[in-house]
């Protein structure tokens, strides 16, 4: 959620308050009982009419951008409408209270259930889980188990002078790593991207594990580029180094995004709880898992992997439901949504909505290196997501420009530069999710190709603050 400083909103004056108020707002006739607008940065004296509250504030909404047309967003922006109705009957369901709502709690079980069984867990019936807001906040309850596994291990010297805990991933990693970091003092140890490397590197990420390192994170399907981290490498690397030195390291897999794709499209990798040292896996059921947002997923490869302490457990008819979230009051509507598609699609159904995708992102890709202005990065072949940046003899516009151009045409597509040591590196993401379709890519080239002749004709780029330029890898 964004933090808004809400400072200081003079309100506006009573004529331009009348001003704002189509007469035809009025109940029964324009010449009706309101005469102005409500004031936008108070409360309102008294209460008005539903219709015409809803009317302002559908109004307003009307300038925000077209979420179909939004390239720099992963989470999803399509649902059938049976699984919006059930979101609809659903709303009012508070996910915690599973004593009230005995059924959404099974839901969630069998969801848990499904993914363990999805990714290979020795036993699925006694992996634990639960459904979370979204990746984040899976990823900051997975880091707590990390910590306190940790915690235990060294109790003899933590806390203590000498003892920081300290956390081994990528710098590509999502911010709410940073947060995890920050927020329960961690230590964070990033491996750089060095030249084409834009990921993880196994020994370089082994190298900075020391007898207070908590965890590596292993992300399968990194927003910067859509690449995939190599996580069986991962591990065996830092199988090498318990053998040298006994430093028994344990991988969370940070899927957001691959959890949700590898499964069914590369069955042949090797990611998940399959190997040994990958004690946690988190997903966003919002973004690849079909769901609007927002519910995300984190499970433990058994019980021994997730501390007791941390467990909360609330007992309902006569069964025993164990509890672990950051948040406490929530809607079941997305979770009931997540099990609505598992059993709707089933394994064959996301294969077939993944590959769809997959082959818009690579065939667009291909499409965009064809214009001959263009490096691609990555093609769209892991995740369904590809970066380009501009040809080196390209100098008179940049990704920045070519953004705002399209932007111009209603699509949101990211430009940002990418992280050290790669700070001169600036790329366009392109984000291809179900409901992007071969014509949505189509017109996309369209408007991409009609912007070229201005933006050659440039005598330089037009971009002032690159420094401002967000990388939306959310």
């Amino acid at each position: 959620m964004a933090l808004h400083k809400v400072g200081r909103h003079p309100e506006q004056s009573e004529e331009r308050r009348r001003l704002s108020l189509n007469p035809f707002y009025g109940a029964a006739d324009p010449l009706g009982s309101m005469t102005l607008a409500p004031p936008q940065h108070r409360l309102p004296e008294g209460p008005m009419a539903p219709a015409n509250a809803y009317q302002f504030v559908h109004d307003e909404l009307m300038l925000d951008g077209n979420s179909r047309l939004n390239l720099a967003t992963f989470v999803t922006t399509w649902m059938e409408p049976e699984a919006g109705r059930l979101m609809a009957e659903c709303r009012d369901k508070n996910m915690i209270d599973k004593d009230e709502y005995p059924r959404t709690a099974e839901l969630e079980r069998r969801c848990v259930s499904m993914l363990a069984d999805l990714w290979h867990a020795p036993d699925p019936a006694t992996t634990v889980g639960c459904s979370t807001t979204g990746s984040s906040e899976a990823c900051m309850l997975s880091g707590m188990a990390l910590k306190r596994r940790w915690a235990h291990r060294n109790k003899d010297r933590y806390p203590g002078p000498g003892a920081r805990p300290n956390l081994v991933m990528g710098v590509n990693v999502q911010v709410c790593w940073d947060k995890f970091c920050n927020f329960w003092e961690v230590e964070p140890r990033l491996v750089p991207m060095e030249g084409d490397r834009f990921h993880l590197d196994p020994q370089a990420a082994a190298d900075l594990c020391d007898e207070n390192t908590i965890g590596v994170v292993a992300v399968l399907g990194s927003t910067f580029d859509g690449s995939y981290e190599p996580v069986q490498e991962v591990c065996a690397t830092l199988d090498a180094l318990q053998e040298r030195t006994g430093l028994d390291i344990p991988v969370h897999v940070d899927g957001a995004s691959g959890a949700m794709i590898a499964p069914f499209l590369d069955e042949d990798l090797v990611w998940d709880f399959r190997l040994p040292r990958v004690a946690s896996i988190n997903t966003s059921g919002h973004k690849y898992g079909l769901v609007y947002p927002g519910v995300g997923w984190a499970l433990w490869r058994s019980p021994e992997n997730l501390p007791e302490e941390l467990v909360f457990r609330v007992n309902y008819l006569g069964g025993d439901m164990p509890t672990f979230a950051l948040n406490f009051s929530r809607p079941g509507a997305q979770v009931v949504a997540q099990y609505y598609t598992f059993i709707r699609l089933g394994r064959d159904g996301y294969r077939a909505v993944q590959q769809t995708t997959r082959d818009v992102a690579r065939s667009l890709a291909e499409k965009i290196d064809g214009l001959g202005d263009f490096h691609l990065l990555t093609r769209g072949d892991e995740l369904p997501v590809f970066a380009v940046t501009t040809n080196p003899d390209v100098k008179n516009y940049d990704v920045f420009d070519v953004s705002r151009r399209l932007r111009e045409a209603g699509w949101l597509v990211p430009a940002y530069t990418f992280p050290p040591n790669r700070e001169d590196l600036s790329v366009l993401r392109f984000v291809c999710r179900n409901g992007f379709s071969a014509d949505l890519a189509e017109l996309l080239l369209e408007d991409l190709k009609r912007a070229m002749p201005e933006l050659r004709a440039q005598s330089a780029p037009q971009s002032q603050d690159k420094a401002a330029a967000t990388s939306f890898h959310h």
